[in-house]
This record gives C-alpha cells, sequence and structure tokens, in this order.
C-alpha cells in the first residue's frame, strides 16, 4: 500500500516558537515597549517616572479530528492491514493543518489585551510589512532578489537581530522556479559557497526557504512571507492523539481509528513577519 502524493508533513512547525496551553485561550507572552535614557531634570529634582507600555497578545485553540472507518469484512480480503496508512494519511493531514494556521495567522488580524474581556482586534499592516508584487519591476513579478532583499531591509528596520534570531521564508514551488532562474542566486560569482544542493535552494541572503504549496492565491498573486522564530507561535493544547475502537454499533463491527488534535496560531509581533507579493499562475494547492 501507499499513500497518494501529498504534503507527508508539516513544514513550518519547527520553524517557530511553540508551547503548551490548557483553557479557552492563552496569552503566551507578555510584551514591554520601550523607554528612554533622559538626563535629570535638575539637582535633586523628582524622578521623572516612565512605564513601558504592555501587550498580550492572545492564541485561541481549535479542535480537529479525524474519524476513519476500517472495515472488517475488507480487513479479510487484503494481505495487509490498513489500519498504518489510515494512520499516516491522518499524520499527514494533521502536519498540513499545522502549517495552514500557521500561514493563516501570519497576516490575519491579532487579539491584544489584559484577557480575554478586554481585547482588541489589530489588523496586519501591509503599509509597513508587505514587500509589493510590483517592487523593482515595472509590473507585477514572480520572487527576486531584489524583493528578498527589501524584506530582509524591513525585518532589520524594526531591529530584528537575524545573527541571534535567524529569518526563514516560506515559498511555493513557482517561487523557488524564479530563484533558480536568477544568476545572481545559482552562480558562484555572487555567493561565497554554492547555493545549489541537488538543485534545490536550501538557504539565500540568510534565509532559511521553506517550500510549501499551501500559500495563499488571489488574482495570480501568491502572498509569500518571512519572518524570525519569535515572530510566530504554535499553541498546543493536545497534539495528535489516536484511539482505535471497535464500533458494535455498526454493521460488520468496523475498527474506528479515530485522530484529534487541539490547536492555535499566532502572530507574536507585526515587526517580525513580512509578506511579499509574487506573480504566480500555477493556482493553489492540489491536495485536501
Amino acid at each position: 500500500m501507499e499513500l497518494l502524493l501529498q504534503q507527508m508533513t508539516s513544514k513550518i512547525r519547527g520553524k517557530v516558537r511553540e508551547g503548551g496551553h490548557t483553557g479557552k485561550a492563552a496569552s503566551p507572552i507578555n510584551q514591554f515597549g520601550e523607554v528612554a535614557a533622559r538626563a535629570p531634570t535638575g539637582r535633586f529634582a523628582p524622578l521623572q517616572i516612565q512605564q513601558p507600555d504592555t501587550i498580550r497578545p492572545w492564541v485561541f485553540p481549535q479542535p480537529v479530528e479525524i474519524p476513519q472507518l476500517i472495515d472488517s469484512f475488507d480487513t479479510e480480503e487484503t494481505i495487509v492491514s490498513a489500519q498504518g496508512p489510515y494512520a499516516q494519511a491522518a499524520a499527514a493531514a494533521l502536519g498540513r493543518a499545522y502549517d495552514d494556521a500557521l500561514i493563516t495567522a501570519s497576516t490575519a488580524s491579532r487579539q491584544l489585551g489584559t484577557d480575554t474581556g478586554t481585547l482588541t482586534a489589530t489588523s496586519y499592516s501591509t503599509t509597513n510589512f508587505q514587500v509589493a508584487s510590483t517592487f523593482g519591476s515595472s509590473s507585477a513579478s514572480g520572487l527576486s532578489v531584489a524583493k528578498m532583499i527589501e524584506a530582509r531591509r524591513i525585518l532589520e528596520h524594526y531591529h530584528n537581530d537575524l545573527e541571534m534570531d535567524p529569518p526563514f521564508m516560506v515559498i511555493g514551488s513557482q517561487q523557488h522556479a524564479d530563484l533558480l532562474n536568477q544568476v545572481q542566486v545559482v552562480s558562484t560569482e555572487f555567493n561565497e559557497t554554492p547555493v545549489l544542493q541537488n538543485g534545490r535552494i536550501r538557504r539565500f541572503l540568510g534565509f532559511e526557504l521553506v517550500v510549501s504549496e499551501r500559500l495563499s492565491t488571489a488574482a495570480s498573486v501568491r502572498t509569500v512571507w518571512c519572518a524570525v522564530k519569535s515572530g510566530m507561535y504554535l499553541g498546543i493544547w493536545k497534539d495528535m492523539v489516536n484511539f482505535a475502537d471497535y464500533r458494535y454499533d455498526l454493521s460488520g463491527r468496523p475498527l474506528q481509528l479515530l485522530t484529534q488534535a487541539m490547536y492555535g496560531a499566532l502572530r507574536l509581533q507585526d515587526g517580525k513577519v513580512v509578506s511579499i507579493l509574487c506573480s504566480d499562475s500555477t493556482g493553489s494547492d492540489i491536495t485536501p
């Protein structure tokens, strides 16, 4: 037995922060704003107290489940058990679900507040944190070196330490092909060490490149994004668990394989995530 072609594991989960939670919502981090160093206002003058702004972003869990039935009569007619492939298919589905949650959260609104009763939705700023599809060209274009340089500039502009907190970039297969067709990327004349490894670009301009076919597309423009690890968060309420039970209430007493998980994704800071619009007419992912 073999599974049909599909994304088999999560491509993004290991690139982001992650933590475990219980309850209806979770605030994984308390964030504090800037204070300024100022000269005293005078000898023995009263202290000019400064209080940094505090922010608490919240993540909310999404329960999912995958019930599958394995007919006992079908089992008698095969020489191999289908339970293994069914479990493998469920694990692959959850890996894709984790990626979808992180992809959506990369540019979605965030819920901020001291507790769940005082939350305010804040939108992702495409003005400050997005590279236009026409950047560096007269019309919409694919992923280019110029766009990657601009994305890196934006991360640096918002004070990300890219040596301490290395960035990654999630691209589609078309964007990978765009880069393969650019001399600045593949030629050793522009790079100290070869970039290509068995035909695959693993890293360029300091970005670890993650190829995913699940990025959204609208009007032949795909939204690619990059982030530092501390910029995105995956909260796990229940990681993948499998239950195998016989269903005595159904004809044939089939084996029910139930796979469950509960998780939520969040963009922790706007300045740590940059989206890049790229011309792409290849369409959406063909898998579920």
